[in-house]
């Protein structure tokens, strides 16, 4: 299992190559990058700010949750933070299980998770002006799912 909170842009080909290297016990790899996007036009970049080490802490407690509910092999979670130009890749999630329904079904998880309560402020900055982005009822809902 392994999170990193980065500024540092990374390559998620090459991190899944790497994440991927030399196993032999798992039948399902399930990935997810995510992307900054302009949804509203005049986007020029997003801020993300974070507590170093309570980030981390926040973080990892959730992936240890998901490598126990979904019996997972291992697990990767990378977050950038710092300014982010639009279509630059802000997150990355891979699971690895033995089969595909866990590795998609903790990929969702911890996606619903690092969206709505991981504790990241972003802040979209357009042409006009800045405004600090809130959880939506529709990340709220996504992430209500899962609670058993």
């Amino acid at each position: 299992m392994r999170v990193r909170v980065q500024e540092a842009p990374f390559d998620a080909g090459a991190e899944l190559d790497a994440f991927t290297h030399g196993r032999r016990e798992v039948g399902a790899v399930v990935s997810f990058t995510g992307i900054v996007r302009d949804t509203k036009g005049g986007l020029i970049r997003m801020e993300i700010e974070h507590y170093p080490g309570m980030t981390e802490k926040a973080i990892a407690g959730i992936a240890e949750q998901a490598m126990v509910r979904w019996d997972l092999a291992d697990l990767l979670v990378i977050h950038r933070h710092g300014p982010l130009p639009v279509g630059q890749p802000i997150m990355m999630v891979a699971t690895a299980a033995a089969h595909r329904r866990a590795a998609f079904e903790a990929a969702d998880y911890l996606m619903d998770y690092l969206k709505s309560r991981a504790p990241f402020w972003k802040k979209e900055v357009t042409e006009a002006d800045e405004a600090w982005v809130e959880a939506t009822p529709e990340d709220e809902d996504a992430l209500s799912r899962w609670q058993r």
